[in-house]
């Protein structure tokens, strides 16, 4: 089995603002497994909140594929840390063993039908109220808004979204922006302004605060929860959790979160980071089995890979056999 890995930058279409600051590229790592005249693709992107660089992705995969053969491959990727770099690892085996076995990746997985079209809620930055009413009302045919806040005047701001907005639910992102405070305060006010959730409203590592807070809007863990481990941490905090494949670790893991989320009662949302098509089409596996799809990650670039999957003006998401996890 030959390894094959290399750093990419795709621009964002305009700037990606979230309370931590703006992006103006998504910056991510493919990795291409060969192997008896197949090909494997996965691509992952490095987190800098979670200690990631595309050198330090690009140093973990190099490390986990000196020497690596067909037999001990899943099992090396295995014994990888959840992250960026074994997410990519693990959806270009998944890539590679649909291409071997004659069979799509949904079907090894264990489902019974492939992965249908979905309509993924769409994203308005942080910026002004203005602007983000301006954003807003490109948006406004769409059924779900997710709305990025970072603490300041953010009631202001969901109010112009719901305004421009007024049909869509809206999903609250605060990144952890917000204080125990502001969280309280606000919280109240949501459902009148469209509110159906609030993300990662506190620090992660501050959830506790969240134990004994009575809230008519579900609260979604995002950068609380990563993988499996993450369930027994936030349990009474969250009644929902973001299922993300860079966090938990590839397709593998964020399979079994999505059955441990099932077995918890544990509402679910499939999420993704700024990536292209390559980074997504994994992800719509799970698609069907989570109440919030935000998988409007290649949307936001100025241009995706040949066969993208998504349609711009509706957010509709196809299946791409040309992209992953073909036969």
């Amino acid at each position: 089995m030959r390894a094959l890995f290399r750093a990419e930058s795709w621009p964002i279409r305009g700037a990606f603002r979230i309370a931590r600051g703006a992006r103006a590229a998504a910056d991510v790592v493919v990795v291409e497994l060969h192997d008896g005249g197949r090909v494997g693709r996965g691509e992952c992107v490095p987190y800098a909140r979670y200690g990631e660089s595309v050198d330090s992705v690009r140093s973990e995969i190099e490390a986990v594929c000196r020497g690596l053969d067909r037999s001990g491959a899943r099992e090396r990727v295995r014994a990888m840390p959840a992250g960026a770099a074994r997410n990519a690892m693990d959806c270009a085996l998944w890539d590679l063993e649909a291409k071997q076995a004659g069979k799509p990746a949904w079907e090894l997985a264990g489902f019974g039908s492939p992965p249908s079209e979905v309509r993924t809620m769409r994203t308005v930055s942080v910026d002004t109220a203005e602007n983000m009413r301006a954003a807003a009302e490109q948006l406004a045919d769409a059924p779900v808004i997710k709305v990025k806040v970072d603490g300041g005047e953010d009631l202001d701001r969901i109010a112009v979204v719901h305004d421009a907005a007024p049909g869509a639910k809206l999903v609250i992102d605060a990144n952890e922006a917000w204080s125990a405070d502001q969280l309280a305060t606000w919280l109240p006010q949501l459902p009148e302004l469209g509110v159906t959730v609030v993300e990662q409203p506190l620090p992660a590592g501050e959830d506790s605060a969240l134990a004994n807070l009575e809230h008519a809007v579900p609260i979604c863990a995002d950068e609380s929860f990563h993988d499996r481990g993450s369930f027994e941490r936030i349990e009474g905090h969250y009644d929902m959790v973001n299922i993300k494949l860079d966090k938990a670790g590839g397709l593998s893991e964020a399979l079994h979160c999505l059955g441990e989320a099932r077995r918890r009662g544990v509402r679910v949302m499939v999420g993704c980071m700024v990536s292209t098509s390559l980074a997504i089409e994994p992800a719509l596996l799970l698609a069907a089995s989570a109440e919030y799809v935000d998988l409007d990650g290649s949307l936001l670039l100025d241009a995706d890979r040949e066969g993208a999957l998504h349609d711009r003006r509706t957010g509709v998401l196809r299946p791409s056999s040309s992209i992953w996890g073909a036969a």
